[in-house]
């Protein structure tokens, strides 16, 4: 059993990474999808946007049923269904099969919540925490090795080997945690009832918010159908607020955000989110544009994907950093420390963004800070909620990054359209416009912790 467990995390670790590779299929191929399936760039985005709304919606379900007895099969169901949607975005014989199987891979987005379940479950008490903060920063990790792979594959072959590639990756890991997850079925863990009402009314409210922030720069921000999409999303959700404090066995128990720790990761989450995206769209889309817009670096597919590998190499050295000093230093502190290290990746990019060597110790410290902020983030919630409820509070911190970068994708969106050139490129003002809105996000959420940290210290202690 001890060399089972032994071999739990690293297997843990490769699935979240797995399906992390797989989420970043996407940015990189938009310009190679418009053209091979000859719809426009516009349209074409869809395929990130469709992954983006099921993502929101299956997190939360996956995460509550984290919480219950049936963690394994959860997980092989869940890779089996990316698997299917890879298989078919690799064969889509026209764009709307291809959206498909975008949709199917969006569960990509709740398997980290799986894994932190699985780790707190089955992981020894004191390992436990280390497990869950590199579960965590697999998201950034991946996404630093994932571009690169989509661009060599995509530079060199045509873009169906990318799909052809994951599908590949998702069986091996399927693999993996089929050989060396515990079998059998959680007896620790209890059987409630699941809230299908809550799913239903949570998975629309976020559905219409997140195509309403999506879509708006394409609809207009004061258009019926963005107005109605916010408008149907502020009435489901408060009604699916209202139904989870009072329900006996809620898909989110938002009781546990009244704690101080949760509330504080939660709110960090959206803020960094939106910054995060800001940074990793606008380095892409410099990485990529001609040399005569006065920015751009003009670098192939094939060579841009590895503009995002210092993200990687950033995100895995300060986790390393962090299982190393997380006794020594309060987790708590942890978040003003990695979001000290964001603002000053952004303010980097705000100001240099015209070389590649800018670009590239930019997305360094970006890793650096996104590796201790997020792998603080699910720990602070591990540490304050109870083991049956980690699931759905670890599944709701990642709904809230989804949404922070949903309204960095928007926001740049916005800002980059009107500011347009007439060869339909970026002007340099709306790209250092969007850099400078991504470092001010950061630094507002850094000066928030800090105040926060500062007032808790300053309060006396009673007893």
């Amino acid at each position: 059993m001890t060399n089972a467990r032994s071999r739990l995390v690293p297997a843990l670790i490769y699935a979240a990474l797995s399906t992390a590779i797989v989420s970043s299929l996407g940015m990189l191929l938009v310009p190679t999808i418009s053209r091979e399936m000859d719809v426009s760039v516009s349209t074409a985005q869809w395929m990130l946007t469709v992954n983006l709304l099921v993502g929101a919606i299956a997190t939360p379900v996956m995460g509550r049923l984290s919480d219950g007895p049936h963690k394994k099969r959860l997980l092989l169901v869940s890779l089996l269904i990316i698997l299917i949607g890879s298989l078919i975005a690799a064969t889509a014989a026209n764009f709307t099969i291809f959206l498909i199987g975008r949709a199917l891979q969006g569960l990509t987005y709740g398997i980290v919540p799986v894994t932190i379940a699985l780790a707190r479950r089955y992981v020894p008490a004191k390992s436990a925490q280390a497990a869950i903060s590199s579960l965590s920063v697999t998201v950034s990790t991946g996404i630093g090795i994932g571009y690169p792979l989509t661009g060599i594959i995509a530079g060199l072959f045509d873009f169906r080997i990318a799909f052809w590639f994951a599908a590949l990756f998702v069986v091996t890991a399927i693999i993996v945690v089929h050989r060396l997850m515990p079998e059998g079925t959680d007896t620790q863990a209890t059987s409630t009832p699941f809230d299908f009402t809550g799913a239903a009314l949570l998975g629309l409210g976020l559905g219409a918010l997140l195509l309403g922030i999506g879509e708006g720069p394409n609809w207009g921000w004061v258009s019926p159908w963005t107005l109605g999409a916010f408008i149907l999303a502020a009435i489901t959700l408060t009604a699916w607020a209202r139904l989870e404090l009072r329900s006996d066995h809620p898909l989110i128990n938002l009781h546990v955000l009244k704690n101080g720790e949760v509330m504080l990761a939660n709110c960090t989450a959206v803020g960094l989110g939106a910054a995060m995206y800001i940074g990793l769209s606008i380095s892409s889309l410099i990485a990529q544009a001609p040399a005569t817009t006065g920015y751009g670096l003009a670098m192939p597919v094939f060579w841009a994907g590895f503009v995002m590998f210092p993200l990687s190499v950033g995100s895995f050295s300060a986790n390393r950093l962090v299982r190393r000093f997380s006794h020594r230093i309060h987790l708590a502190t942890l978040l003003p420390i990695g979001t000290a290290a964001m603002t000053v990746a952004g303010m980097l990019l705000w100001f240099a963004h015209t070389e590649l060597w800018q670009i590239l110790i930019g997305m360094l410290v970006l890793g650096l800070g996104m590796g201790a902020s997020y792998a603080a983030m699910p720990a602070l919630i591990a540490r304050s909620v109870a083991a049956e409820e980690l699931g759905s509070s670890v599944s709701f911190n990642q709904v809230l990054r989804t949404v922070g970068s949903s309204f960095g994708t928007a926001v740049a969106g916005a800002v980059l359209a009107a500011n347009m050139a007439p060869d339909l490129h970026p002007t340099h003002t709306g790209i250092t416009a969007t850099l400078a809105i991504g470092a001010i996000l950061c630094l507002a959420v850094f000066v928030a912790l800090l105040a926060r940290n500062l007032i808790a210290r300053s309060r006396p202690v009673t007893g």
